[in-house]
């Protein structure tokens, strides 16, 4: 008998009701309530820094770049279900399991590099929102910057964490905007089929920092931690919820759960993502304006090819998804040090009962705002920012699938199966995508 046959029956014995309970009617408004950290999270990887990432790889390579996000569509739900169910099991996040059973140097270097990445990814999003804004109304994109930092900053420091997450999960329908940027693109169609079915690789280190930056920012290290971090959250939140290795009481129901939610966040991301590679296709690589740098640029560069109404609607959702992903950035970074040091931790704290978790998520929010009045400029970093991730993606990723094999973290929950294999593949390919960059550039 398998591990997983064996949890199955225990599971079944835990759980069986007393008498089959009656089938409720479908209703849609609970099925969105059961979503979640897996919707946030996937809706927040299609951040502005991501945006432009897409639109640069639409604009320079065309449609032949689409076959990415049928393959890392699997190898991102199948490593964010493990990230959530170590989150679910054991009532802390990654870097909260990392402290209490990994060397404490190991915890400092994940954290210190997630803080980083982070914190430029923050600075990147913050101007391309300013910018898009700009493109929109006018006036000081510095100004935007400080308004739409400060803004995500103080919401999740003050407002209260169901208002919250709700307006997070409103945010994501900003996300449709790139559906409706495609009916203003002449696309052709079958072109666009083929590049998502059919792979076409182009033996160069600029098609392989590509590939990085892709992988990067779809499979990015915050995303891990923020979905395994939420998972605790909810469970500090619900009386009724207890970490799985306490108390197994509805486990093939939350497991279910987990993965309807991941599975319908990161198609959610993944068709936002594609809608993104083949506007810019269609639109950008076909007039030959290949040499897009940022989201903002993407948009602006719309208005002759698809009219105003697209580059209206592109630089909309800019601003939409910044709102949703720099809280997820932020939130990220400070449950990461926070679980780290073993503070109090969580949004649904007040302010007062977790002063340093907070403190952390502003200095994030701050420093990310402060880096836009640098000469270091944080849309040149914002490609970079995307590679960078990828390749940080690749030790966070194995520490992670080495974590939910380890009875001491899991129990008897380790994860097993096709999802553990599919975990491990999504880390090869990680791994494989940012060796083929480093060999593209030696050769």
């Amino acid at each position: 008998m398998t591990r997983q046959e064996t949890i199955s029956r225990h599971d079944k014995d835990e759980d069986a009701p007393a008498a089959k309970p009656r089938r409720e009617p479908f209703s849609f408004s609970r099925v969105v309530k059961s979503l979640g950290p897996g919707l946030i999270t996937g809706a927040s990887d299609d951040d502005p820094s991501g945006i432009g990432t897409y639109s640069q790889a639409g604009a320079q390579l065309g449609y032949g770049i689409g076959w990415t996000m049928l393959l890392t569509f699997p190898l991102m739900s199948a490593i964010q279900e493990i990230s959530a169910r170590v989150g679910r099991v054991t009532g802390h996040g990654i870097a909260g399991n990392v402290c209490r059973h990994y060397p404490g140097w190991l915890l400092i270097i994940v954290v210190t590099l997630l803080f980083i990445a982070n914190t430029v990814n923050i600075a990147a999003d913050l101007s391309a929102m300013a910018d898009a804004t700009k493109l929109l109304i006018g006036g000081p994109a510095i100004l935007y910057v400080v308004l739409f930092g400060v803004t995500s900053v103080a919401a999740q420091i003050f407002m209260n964490y169901r208002r919250y997450v709700a307006v997070l999960k409103w945010l994501t329908l900003s996300l449709f905007a790139y559906v409706a940027a495609l009916a203003f693109a002449k696309v052709s169609w079958m072109q666009a089929l083929a590049g998502v079915l059919v792979p076409r690789l182009t033996w160069s280190s600029d098609y392989f920092t590509t590939i990085v930056a892709i992988f990067g920012t779809t499979i990015s290290p915050y995303l891990f931690f923020w979905q395994a971090s939420q998972e605790a959250e909810e469970q500090r939140v619900d009386v009724t919820k207890h970490p799985l290795i306490e108390k197994a009481y509805g486990v093939r129901k939350e497991f279910s759960r987990i993965r309807a939610d991941t599975i319908t966040g990161m198609a959610f991301s993944n068709l936002i993502a594609l809608s993104i590679i083949v506007t810019a296709a269609a639109s950008l690589h076909a007039a030959g304006k290949t040499d897009i740098q940022t989201s903002a640029q993407a948009a602006e560069a719309l208005r002759p090819i698809a009219g105003p109404f697209a580059e209206v609607i592109f630089a909309l959702g800019i601003v939409g998804t910044g709102l949703l992903a720099i809280p997820v950035l932020a939130g990220a970074t400070a449950y990461a040090v926070g679980e780290g040091r073993r503070w109090p931790v969580g949004l649904a704290r007040k302010p007062k009962e977790a002063i340093a978790f907070y403190s952390v998520l502003a200095l994030s929010g701050g420093i990310g705002i402060a880096l836009n009045f640098t000469p270091i400029d944080p849309i040149s970093a914002l490609y970079w920012s995307a590679v960078v991730n990828g390749v940080l993606a690749v030790p966070v990723m194995v520490l992670l699938m080495v974590m939910a094999r380890h009875k001491e973290v899991m129990g008897r929950f380790v994860i097993g199966g096709w999802l553990y294999w599919l975990g491990w593949l999504s880390t090869a390919a990680m791994a494989l995508s940012v060796i083929a960059m480093g060999v593209g550039v030696l050769v």
